[in-house]
């Protein structure tokens, strides 16, 4: 059985994207996944960059591009009122709905849907403390605790090399992006060219 760990920010419509479509990707394979929330700004901060929508043009071009890819793929997706915005409060809670920083894929669903369905304002007060209602979360989502295994969750990410969400990992690589599940899939059904590219990729010289 293969172990997949999906790394997410409900902040990011390709996650979103991602989570609606892997179970396609997983069909015929014998699987486990673990959901694990992560702090996208904060692996923006470690590595130095901007995030798509923080960069005039390229913002606009994302959410052209997503509600393009939701359409093709089948995926129903509205841009909510505010992006980007403070996802601290669905991240929270959504550990705090689960055990060890991970969640479940009933909470992310639920969380995800909350921002890229209907086009209302994700942060808002009013609506999270609605969410957390139906949720039930097991610990509260704005304690230590809480916050600690988020921290945890977003510095181990970094450590492993994850620099953007979605990612998912299994068997030691990173699949990074919504357009990285065809490839996820070709390594589960054992590509015999995928592990000859992998190591390829990584003999290349830098420059200067």
């Amino acid at each position: 059985m293969k172990h997949i760990t999906f790394y997410l920010d409900f902040i990011s419509p390709y996650a979103s994207l991602a989570f609606e479509k892997l179970p396609e990707v997983l069909i015929g394979h014998s699987y486990s996944v673990s959901y694990k929330p992560i702090l996208f700004a904060a692996l923006l901060k470690h590595h130095g960059q901007l995030g798509p929508a923080e960069i005039p043009g390229k913002r606009e071009w994302t959410y052209r591009q997503v509600l393009w890819l939701a359409r093709q793929h089948g995926v129903v997706v509205q841009m909510p009122a505010q992006h980007p915005f403070n996802p601290l409060g669905l991240l929270r809670l959504a550990v705090a709905c689960g055990e060890g920083g991970l969640s479940n894929r009933y909470v992310c669903e639920t969380a995800f849907r909350h921002v890229w369905q209907g086009g209302a304002d994700a942060a808002d007060g009013q609506r999270l403390n609605i969410l957390a209602t139906q949720l039930s979360p097991k610990q509260d989502p704005n304690g230590e605790v809480v916050k600690g295994q988020l921290k945890t969750n977003t510095d181990d990410s970094i450590a492993k090399g994850v620099f953007g969400v979605p990612t998912f990992e299994v068997d030691g690589k990173l699949f990074w992006g919504f357009d990285a599940l065809p490839m996820l899939k070709g390594h589960l059904e054992g590509d015999p060219a995928l592990d000859a590219e992998w190591k390829a990729a990584e003999q290349v010289a830098r420059w200067p």
